[in-house]
């Protein structure tokens, strides 16, 4: 790719990731990634924090994802309380592992994720000189402060986020690549005062397993099961979520936008796919008058994803449109579209509005107001139609998970050249 052909001899790869492999992203944006580019000749040891709540039950899921590839899995856990000293401890042990890690693998390279785990790679940087390859998936200290988790009236969490600004600001200036996710990430990146135009950056958005959210591969028995188990009836207009909820994912937005659907359509139903608390959901429904029988809540396995968006209508997610969230690629967007389903969404987040109008795939709010609100449910009701395919043919365009791959590689080349 880009011209570069050189032939690494199982370059050695430590990639740190403070989000466990036990958790759905590391399913879904850090393994499959990882898998592929070993056909490259590359080995790959990955260090990530485990939640205990999960590390148990899913550990066997991930030991068989990795037991045929050249992935080592290094897990350590996490730690939640108490706030602010769990993380420190945390940093801790990262550094303790890494450099144990360091002194029988002798890694060519080292890949890391935001916020805790770009610190050691920094840090493994400046002690080693082993290769950096700084994956910007977010602007981390200005998400956490955006997403409400740091309040910077706090004078500890002010003190944190100078600190972690400061070590970000650090990364960009001693790192020996980019990644980040977004073009307008891109645009900003490359404005900063520390970003050397000498060093390679790439775009490479969140992508999809095309073969796992692929609508022609739904079990006509497991669909049966989740019609029968959360009373989805054939006549039902089933609008969707995927992911989390609360911080920067507006769920009382999408509550107040979906009773306006409710009002038009008589038959729609939100159905959320959410790991997160379900009380919390209904209780959103409550405030804005939606009885019970219009909620569905499911908690769902990564194989069970697709066929509960398989009943979706329509997908919505609607994501504060903040500064930090121009560095974002939503997940569940590719794959929404791989599973051809249109988006409601709005404007302000990463690339998104850009590519739902470039494949024509669904509704993109300026603002999220009762104005657009009403626009949007009356083209809803209206049943627009999408060229059968065509969305998810976006998907495999935009969100290729074998064009990510290859991405990775040529950035990699580059480093390592």
């Amino acid at each position: 790719m880009d011209g570069l052909t050189i032939n690494f001899q199982m370059k050695n790869i430590l990639f740190i990731s403070y989000d466990g492999m036990t958790d759905p992203l590391g399913q879904s944006q850090i393994i499959p990634y990882l898998k592929g580019l070993t056909k490259f000749g590359y080995q790959f040891t990955i260090l990530s924090c485990e939640k205990p709540e999960r590390f148990p039950s899913h550990k066997n899921v991930v030991e068989n994802l990795l037991n045929s590839f050249p992935i080592k899995w290094v897990p350590i856990p996490y730690h939640r309380k108490p706030a602010i000293f769990s993380s420190v401890y945390d940093v801790t042990m990262l550094k303790r592992k890494t450099i144990q890690l360091h002194a029988t693998e002798k890694f060519d390279l080292v890949h890391t994720r935001p916020g805790v785990p770009a610190l050691i790679g920094l840090w493994m940087k400046k002690k080693t000189g082993v290769k950096f390859l700084n994956d910007i998936r977010e602007f981390y200290a200005d998400s956490r402060v955006d997403g409400k988790m740091w309040n910077l009236n706090s004078f500890f969490y002010k003190k944190i986020y100078h600190y972690f600004k400061q070590k970000e600001n650090e990364a960009v200036e001693e790192n020996d690549g980019i990644v980040c996710l977004t073009n307008a990430a891109e645009k900003i990146i490359t404005q900063w005062p520390q970003y050397k135009k000498s060093v390679p950056i790439k775009i490479i958005p969140c992508s999809v397993d095309l073969d796992v959210f692929d609508p022609e591969k739904i079990v006509a028995t497991q669909k049966s099961k989740f019609k029968k188990e959360l009373n989805i009836n054939d006549e039902d207009f089933i609008v969707s979520y995927l992911g989390s909820i609360g911080s920067w994912y507006l769920t009382s937005e999408m509550m107040r936008f979906f009773k306006i659907i409710s009002d038009k359509i008589p038959s729609a139903k939100f159905l959320f796919i959410s790991p997160d608390s379900h009380d919390i959901i209904m209780n959103e429904a409550i405030k804005f008058g939606l009885p019970g029988n219009k909620i569905i809540a499911k908690n769902a396995q990564r194989n069970e994803v697709p066929a509960l968006l398989s009943f979706s209508k329509y997908s919505v997610f609607f994501i504060k449109p903040c500064y930090s969230k121009q560095s974002s690629s939503p997940t569940k967007h590719g794959e929404i579209m791989a599973m051809d389903i249109p988006v409601i969404t709005n404007a302000g987040v990463g690339d998104v509005a850009d590519i739902v109008e470039k494949y024509q795939s669904g509704i993109v709010m300026k603002d999220l107001n009762k104005k657009e609100f009403l626009s949007a449910a009356n083209s809803i009701s209206k049943e627009i139609s999408f060229a059968n395919g065509a969305i998810r043919n976006g998907a495999k365009e935009y969100y290729n998970l074998d064009r990510a791959i290859e991405k990775y590689h040529w950035i990699y080349q580059k480093i390592l050249e």
